[in-house]
Formats: structure tokens, C-alpha cells, sequence
């Protein structure tokens, strides 16, 4: 592990837009489509971090983190794997009928320290940023940060296995099929942290397209006590939904308490009636 004294500008905008999707730059996957059929077919993933949403001008996602699950509940390999100036992208074989969830997934632990008048970073496990962190280091302040960045991609009749939480940090639990949507008909989704309900969750709905419209047109929901929000759509089109739980700028945390912040966000494709 290193010390930094600034992180990677890609890395912190990742690490901060999943934490914090409230701020200009969100991060996304934009798959070349949502539902395919045929004989095994392919979808290609682009992946970035953005102003305009799926509109390639920040800085690219990096991949190392980029988790592939099966129909089955297997992990599938991507192929093609490439990261540009502005994007990632990569491919996925749609070898199993169903559906795939395509997420990447983030958590790690970040400290800051003063040694005499300079500031410090660190970046890793709390094991790591233990063994680093010098004895004489002073005003330690550590944040836990969780992002889960998903799409999901269906080849033939969509299917529920890949749609059961993990169980860690802040997911999206759909109770309508997130390959299922269309104007007029009432989504239905659940927010869970750690596997259990996260009511008071905020959680934002904003169409693609911001580039070419003046208002962001956002949709700004609230879960309930069962973590459970429906989105009524206003167009069809692709859509950016994010949700955010945790401390705040000021908060300050230790190694054995840190700062907790848990971040998650999909895409989303709804068609018209």
C-alpha cells in the first residue's frame, strides 16, 4: 500500500459519485441493450464517470472492481476489457438464458492524518492503513466508503436469481423486474443495508439526455420504513437511479469507528406501452 497525497483524480471521482450521487459527476454502465434474444448473444458495456449522463467527457471507470453475475448465480468473465481516456468499456456473452447483473463494487477504507503542519492520505484495509499510518501522526480521521455501481441485462425471459441482495452495503432489491419497464405501469423497488430494510433512503431518478435539455428533470423519492419506493416514469428512455446512506462531509471517524458512507446506483432502460 502507498501513501498518497492526493488520490488518482479517476479513483476519488469513482469513489466519491457512488458514495455521493447528489454531486455533478455520476458514475454509470450503459450496456449496448437491456433485452436480447437469439443464439448466445453479446452486449457491449461502456463504463464512465460523467456531468452529462452517458455522455463520454470526465474520466473512464476503472474495472478492477467489475463483477459479472450469471443467471445462475455464477460468476461470468467478461472479455474485451479496454480503459480510454474518457470510458472503459467491455463485452459480455450471453451464453445462459435469464438475466445478468453487472455491477462494480466498491469498498474501501480512506484516512487522512497531519504530520507537522502537511496532510496526508492513505487508502486500503484498516489492517493496511493501521500498519502505514505513522505513530506520531495526528487529527486521523478514516471514512468507509461502499458503492455498488449495477446494470442488468437479460437474454430471453428475465429471471430472478441475480436480483437477491448480498447482504452488504447499500442494494437495490427490485420488486418489479428491473428489465421490466414501462411507462404507465408503476416500478417497484426495495433499498436494503446490509440485507436489511434502509428506510429515509433519498434516492434520485434523472433520464439520459441531460446534455440537450435545460432542466435535469430529476425525480427525488424518499423509501418508507420497508426501504420501498415506486417510480411512476415519465417517458420512456434510459435512466440513472441513484441512493446514498450515510455520514457527511463534517462527520470524522477513527480505525476502530470509521465514517460510514454507502452509495448505489443503476441504469435503467424504460419502453413505452
Amino acid at each position: 500500500m502507498k501513501r498518497h497525497n492526493a488520490l488518482p483524480a479517476a479513483a476519488l471521482a469513482l469513489c466519491l459519485a457512488a458514495s455521493f450521487p447528489a454531486q455533478a459527476h455520476r458514475s454509470w454502465l450503459f450496456p449496448s441493450a437491456t433485452v436480447l434474444s437469439g443464439n448466445e448473444p453479446w452486449v457491449t458495456v461502456d463504463a464512465a464517470v460523467s456531468n452529462d449522463l452517458f455522455y463520454f467527457e470526465h474520466n473512464p471507470m476503472r474495472l478492477d472492481n467489475l463483477q459479472v453475475v450469471a443467471p445462475d448465480g455464477t460468476a461470468a468473465t467478461p472479455a474485451n476489457a479496454s480503459t480510454g481516456r474518457y470510458r472503459s468499456t467491455f463485452d459480455v456473452k450471453l451464453d445462459r438464458s435469464g438475466t445478468y447483473k453487472i455491477a462494480v463494487v466498491n469498498d474501501s477504507h480512506f484516512a487522512s492524518y497531519k504530520l507537522g503542519s502537511e496532510t496526508k492520505r492513505l487508502r486500503g484495509t484498516v489492517e493496511s492503513i493501521r500498519k502505514e499510518l505513522p505513530a506520531d501522526a495526528q487529527d486521523v480521521q478514516v471514512t468507509r466508503n461502499q458503492g455498488r455501481i449495477e446494470v442488468f441485462v437479460t437474454s430471453g425471459k428475465p429471471t430472478d436469481r441475480v436480483l437477491q441482495p448480498v447482504g452488504a452495503g447499500l442494494e437495490m432489491a427490485p420488486v418489479t423486474h428491473p428489465n421490466d419497464l414501462f411507462v404507465g405501469d408503476a416500478a417497484q423497488f426495495r433499498f436494503l443495508l446490509d440485507g436489511k430494510p434502509a428506510g429515509g433512503v433519498n434516492v434520485t431518478v434523472i433520464p439520459g439526455g441531460i446534455r440537450y435539455r435545460d432542466q435535469l428533470e430529476e425525480l427525488k423519492l424518499v423509501t418508507d420504513s420497508e426501504g420501498r419506493i415506486s417510480i411512476d416514469w415519465p417517458a420512456p428512455g434510459m435512466y440513472w437511479l441513484s441512493a446514498s446512506q450515510g455520514g457527511g462531509r463534517g462527520a470524522a471517524g477513527t480505525l476502530e469507528q470509521p465514517v460510514r458512507r454507502t452509495g448505489y446506483s443503476a441504469t435503467l432502460e424504460v419502453l413505452p406501452q
